[in-house]
């Protein structure tokens, strides 16, 4: 789950990194008040869940609100690499000294978390990695304390001792905030030091771990980026994202799901969802699973495909069963059943009227062809 700058601020302040107090606004007219608020010169800052926005024009300073209005028009009129402007954070502006970079985020060759440090830090991040690796810094987290080598980063980076006082304080922070919010990324970028010695996290980014967010509903709670569908799954446990074609998919396990789509493409159709329903034959998740997917009009029919593992394949009839007399689908249902119990799950349904079949490519075959054929 990414976070936008200004819901990452808040975490920020929480955990005590030093932010800039600001005002979230959707209309011109908000910002040119949010101007007048913050004392006249500030900056305007487009609210998207991606990078870059700087370089795409969605970040102005301004020193009137007049000139906040002209800003605000122009930013929320952008698209920013697909994600529409809808929503600004006004700060005042703040009097750069210098610019820093100070990230957390996980090392998969390691499996832990690492601290990325460089003494510049800006729109340029990225080049600077490409072209100077030396000039970034990367250090293990090994636990939520300090370590040696962190240390003599922080002194390199900071070689001020007041500065690199504050640094450290804040460094500590960020690592709480890491740990404590289960995080895969929190990043200040620029870490900022004003003309009073004192820094200040100019941007927020953070992004919670989604296999977490259980443990923090009140996170989950500020979710924006997801339909009222994709909330619904979410909440009942379920992996849903929805497509726009005509083939309803529920399938058990995130790999044999991007499969069932993959096999959905080749044949000539377009899934209209991505649905994991996970390892669980609980039928509630069918019931779910399917009212999701029949509250799609584009669909026009329904492939459930399991392959049973530790699921058994007479507990997922259960649940087909089950879902199926609740929700009363009305678009044609091919099922494939394979695995763990498969003859008996197969002889359920096969009773209740349902034809079943153990081999994916024809049951994807037969879902393509029931939805109208090849595009």
């Amino acid at each position: 789950m990414k976070m936008y700058e200004y819901q990452a601020t808040g975490l920020f302040a929480e955990e005590g990194i030093p932010v800039l107090s600001g005002e979230l606004v959707c209309e011109p007219k908000e910002a040119a008040e949010a101007c007048r608020r913050l004392g006249g010169r500030v900056v305007l800052k487009a609210q998207v869940l991606t990078g870059g926005r700087g370089k795409a024009g969605g970040v102005a300073t301004v020193s009137s609100p007049e000139e906040a209005v002209r800003e605000a028009e122009r930013i929320l009129s952008l698209t920013i690499k697909g994600y529409p402007v809808k929503k600004l954070l006004v700060v005042p502006a703040a009097d750069i000294r210098e610019e820093y970079y100070l990230g957390l985020t996980i090392d998969r060759n390691s499996a832990g978390g690492v601290c990325i440090l460089s003494s510049q830090g800006g729109m340029d991040i990225e080049e600077l990695a490409a072209t100077a690796p030396e000039k970034i810094l990367r250090l293990p987290l090994i636990s939520d304390e300090m370590t040696e080598d962190l240390s003599v980063a922080l002194r390199r980076v900071f070689p001020r001792t007041e500065v690199r006082n504050q640094a450290e304080a804040l460094v500590k922070a960020l690592i709480r905030l890491f740990r404590r919010r289960d995080c895969l990324l929190a990043e200040i970028n620029p870490l900022a030091l004003d003309c009073r010695e004192n820094l200040i996290a100019l941007d927020a980014k953070v992004e919670i771990d989604d296999n977490a967010l259980f443990l923090h509903k009140d996170l989950a709670a500020l979710k924006e980026d997801e339909t009222a569908e994709e909330r619904s799954a979410r909440e009942g446990g379920i992996s849903f994202i929805s497509l726009d074609g005509t083939i309803g998919c529920v399938v058990n396990g995130a790999g044999l799901a991007m499969a069932t789509m993959d096999a959905v493409h080749h044949f000539g159709a377009e899934p209209a969802n991505f649905l994991d329903v996970g390892g669980s034959s609980d039928p509630k998740k069918m019931v779910l699973a399917l009212n999701l997917i029949v509250g799609n009009p584009r669909v026009r029919c329904i492939l459930i495909n399991i392959f049973g593992g530790i699921t058994r394949c007479d507990d997922i009839a259960r649940g087909i069963l089950l879902a199926a007399e609740a929700v009363d689908p009305s678009r044609p249902l091919v099922i494939r059943l394979t695995g763990t119990n498969a003859e008996e799950g197969k002889e359920m349904l096969e009773k209740a009227g349902y034809a079943v079949m153990t081999d994916m490519t024809e049951a994807v075959k037969k879902a393509v062809a029931l939805a109208g054929g090849p595009r």
